[in-house]
């Protein structure tokens, strides 16, 4: 299968290039040229298979073109070889627990999978020292290293805003050493982001290194995140709970809302999504008045959303072919304070006993609100609340247990480089390692 760029000015692309070059040469993000639509028949019988096995066919009309079998199953199998429960919260809605992998957040699910499909490609092409670029706000620079980490041929790179992600977030990146080098930049996420779209763009570097990306604007992060949305459905017929389903995404960057879209475009049987936002709300902005006015990012609780110029929101404007009216159809907007998210979790730990983390909780309030009488709901939790420990502490005034996958993170001894939000100092730097 071929891919194209969202600005239409760049030659299409195979999978490995796509992948390899994570960005094409136009600026523009990678779109595969055909979304198929998976058979009546899977979706009638998918409560029957696991998720690895739900995971291949989804993967298998995205790469199957491109990967031979066998590896392709390899890579999935591995990828996802912990579980993505479905659990009851209140009433009609669910909680989609996307922290079980081994970072404990959603990304996990991307970052693994893409870790192992670009060393696929480089095995192929007997390429080396390849270079992987990812600015993070906190969960994607943890999934990615570790999805990574000792993998031969592989040198990541992880930007990250200085003091602005939580310290459990940064133990999980700035301590691992070996091919894993953390860049403290003194800006913002979106700084971090331009850095890393602005080193593709640069001829002389890309002249003397092979660089990629590993955010969600790479094709084999975000795409593999649409595995789970099949999965969820597929536990909600096992209870009888399949009719008028709402997914809700706590949303900053957009890959994974549009992973979701991407599964509806294949028939996933969603009636629509609602994407929540913390008061980052560009895109919620957009809906309202069909204009995209991006501004830079405020700081939240919910550190993760906090994205004022979301790079994906290209990907949904060109699946729906720039249609407005299209995109309202399917997608709904709100956005939350960071008072309002405090009380969302401590209101609905006193109730429920269920714990959110400040991204979840933008999910479960948005259901809350807005999800009618005879719609079931299911909202992404896309990290453990153990990862956010000082606020969810100090909003249900207890201590939260720290699971050991986390204890061992927070064992090790940081070790980063920090650098000015400048693009020469970065690229020097680069150059120099």
């Amino acid at each position: 299968m071929l891919y194209y760029s969202t600005n239409k000015k760049a030659a299409k692309a195979t999978l490995q290039e796509a992948v390899v070059k994570g960005l094409a040469s136009d600026r523009g993000l990678y779109m595969p040229e055909v979304i198929k639509h998976l058979p009546d028949s899977f979706f009638s019988t998918i409560q029957n298979l696991s998720f690895q096995e739900i995971a291949y066919t989804v993967a298998d009309a995205f790469f199957g073109e491109d990967v031979e079998p066998e590896a392709l199953k390899k890579i999935v199998y591995e990828t996802l070889n912990f579980d993505v429960p479905l659990v009851h919260v209140n009433d009609n809605i669910y909680s989609l627990e996307l922290f079980h992998g081994p970072t404990l957040a959603f990304k996990d699910v991307g970052a693994r999978f893409m870790s192992r499909l670009l060393g696929y490609f480089i095995r192929k092409q007997g390429q080396r020292d390849v270079n992987v670029l990812v600015a993070t706000s906190g969960d994607t620079g943890s999934a990615v290293a570790n999805g990574f980490l000792g993998v031969e041929g592989i040198h990541v790179f992880v930007l990250y805003p200085k003091g602005k992600v939580s310290k459990i977030q940064e133990c999980q990146f700035t301590t691992l050493g070996q091919n894993i080098t953390a860049l403290e930049i003194d800006g913002t996420f979106d700084d971090c982001q331009a850095l890393v779209k602005n080193a593709f763009m640069d001829e002389d570097l890309n002249a003397h290194i092979n660089l990629t990306s590993a955010n969600s604007i790479n094709v084999a992060r975000f795409l593999p995140q649409a595995f789970y949305y099949f999965y969820a459905y597929s536990q909600l017929r096992k209870l009888g709970k399949d009719k008028n389903v709402v997914i809700c995404v706590p949303s900053g960057n957009f890959g994974n809302i549009t992973a979701g879209l991407f599964g509806k475009k294949m028939g996933l049987p969603v009636s629509r999504f609602i994407a929540a936002n913390n008061r980052n709300d560009i895109f919620m902005q957009y809906l309202l008045t069909g204009k995209y006015n991006p501004r830079p990012s405020i700081a939240t609780l919910a550190n993760a959303m906090d994205v004022g110029d979301p790079s994906n929101f290209a990907r949904i404007l060109d699946l729906y072919g720039h249609s407005h009216d299209a995109i309202v159809k399917d997608i709904a907007g709100c956005s939350y304070t960071d008072e309002e998210i405090r009380e969302t979790v401590k209101d609905t730990y006193k109730s429920t006993g269920y714990l959110l983390e400040p991204h979840g909780a933008v999910g479960y309030r948005a259901l809350q609100e807005f999800l009618k009488q005879d719609e079931t709901g299911v909202f992404l939790e896309t990290a453990h609340p153990a990862k956010f420990l000082e606020t969810v502490e100090s909003i249900i005034g207890e201590k939260v247990e720290i699971p050991q996958k986390l204890q061992e993170f927070m064992k090790g001894k940081k070790q980063s480089v920090e650098l000015p939000k400048d693009f020469d100092a970065f690229k020097s730097f680069l150059l120099a390692f």
